[in-house]
């Protein structure tokens, strides 16, 4: 009996230094993004996620950072490089968390720095598919602020590429900015609302 207790404590000790390894990994991954780290962050969260490979956050972090760090690349082949890592971090997010809005609109995001390197190239086989994605999120989640401000800021970009007003998606930025600043979130390491960059877009929209 007491060496069933024994395994028992044991196996339950080892579960729990799993999980404080895996919080503090993503501490510090989270930590070096923000001094602006982010090679070494995205590797991190790479070396994460093969550690945790039941978990969808660690891939989804590391493909933000690499889709975040192609906008304003020059060299087609870098971009290459930079988004196909990205993918390959989004499918495995992907097999972890299926049609979750999170991952719809970051997936989106990897196909806009795609457009916004090259729109003519990219721009006819991508445009339609980014609609379709930001539809099916907000279908998932119609009260997602990140997902509500995503889809404004692809429309705003639209109309700004075919020379059209930005201010019909105003409503939309301040419904996210709304929601958001009032978004409770329990679960760890989820992702978060920057009421502050949305407050960007409003006035940007607002021009």
């Amino acid at each position: 009996m007491k060496k069933s207790i024994l395994i028992i404590a044991l196996l339950f000790a080892g579960i729990i230094t799993a999980q404080s390894k895996y919080q503090t990994g993503m501490q510090k991954a989270f930590g070096l993004w923000e001094e602006d780290k982010m090679t070494e962050a995205s590797q991190l969260f790479e070396r994460i996620s093969k550690a945790e490979p039941t978990k969808w956050k660690p891939a989804y972090y590391a493909a933000t950072i690499e889709i975040l760090g192609s906008f304003g690349v020059k060299e087609e082949a870098v971009l290459n490089a930079k988004l196909t890592k990205a993918q390959e971090f989004l499918d495995a997010a992907k097999s972890n968390s299926e049609n979750n809005p999170e991952i719809i609109i970051t997936q989106a995001l990897l196909n806009t720095a795609y457009i916004a390197f090259d729109g003519q190239k990219y721009g006819m086989t991508l445009s339609g598919k980014n609609s379709q994605l930001y539809e099916k999120a907000l279908a998932i989640a119609p009260n997602n602020p990140r997902v509500i401000l995503g889809y404004a800021e692809w429309n705003m970009g639209m109309a700004k590429f075919f020379g059209k007003s930005k201010k019909p998606y105003c409503d939309q930025v301040k419904k996210a900015i709304e929601i958001g600043r009032e978004e409770k979130i329990e679960e760890e390491f989820y992702p978060k609302f920057m009421v502050s960059r949305a407050e960007e877009v409003l006035k940007g929209c607002e021009k």
